[in-house]
């Protein structure tokens, strides 16, 4: 099986140089799909052996460049601020033995584990285990055949994962890898903690209720 790693990007000049670096030890390659960032960041990650690409600026518009310039069996959607293990290789591998296995992800931990990082890993696991949502931060994988056949992430301004995971969700049988887990950064809601975990509640459950993403982007800062 091959595996290619895509990393989104916009002005992580401070985070891709070790994030491709330990994506090189998971994938076949590791494809970073700019968005047009003012900084280094595509330069240092073509040092460190990605195959940069660009792209209109919108995480699922660059997810979907980077697909398609993929060659892998499987692709590996990681965000440039998240670390996989290299055993994580080898759990995508045991997942997709199964021929009913689509897609699937890991569990999240967030860095620097505080308090609140680790009620917010806490909160992510049980939902994820309850009610079958998670987000592109826990590293999300899938079948390239079962990507293509979902037409890949929707041009949303936000939710462009909850989108696509609730759709493949629907399509195939998933996976939940909890032996491994991925690091991801907790800078999203470090200053802000109980704001951070309002906001997500109610935006999800105002899509959930039809709700338009351009709408809801006004709502959430990291979309605007």
């Amino acid at each position: 099986m091959r595996l290619s790693v895509v990393v989104p990007t916009f002005n992580e000049a401070l985070h891709i140089e070790d994030t491709v670096s330990a994506a090189l030890c998971i994938g076949d390659e590791v494809i970073v799909a700019d968005g047009g960032s003012a900084d280094e960041t595509a330069e240092l990650a073509s040092a460190a052996g990605a195959h940069v690409v660009t792209s209109a600026k919108g995480r699922g518009a660059q997810l979907n460049v980077g697909a398609e310039c993929a060659v892998g069996d499987a692709l590996l959607f990681l965000h440039a601020d998240a670390r996989l293990p290299a055993e994580a290789r080898v759990a995508i591998e045991r997942a997709l033995v199964d021929p009913e296995v689509g897609g699937g992800n890991f569990l999240l931990r967030f860095e620097p584990c505080t308090r609140w990082g680790r009620v917010f890993g806490w909160a992510n696991d049980v939902r994820r285990r309850q009610l079958g949502i998670y987000y592109g931060d826990s590293a999300i994988f899938v079948r390239r055949r079962v990507f293509d056949a979902l037409g890949g992430y929707s041009p949303l301004p936000i939710l462009e994962d909850f989108d696509f995971v609730r759709r493949l969700e629907r399509s195939v049988h998933t996976v939940y890898i909890r032996d491994v887990s991925v690091s991801a950064s907790s800078r999203r809601f470090a200053h802000t903690p109980v704001r951070t975990l309002c906001a997500w509640g109610i935006v999800q459950g105002l899509y959930s209720l039809g709700v338009p993403p351009w709408a809801l982007a006004k709502l959430y800062p990291d979309a605007r």
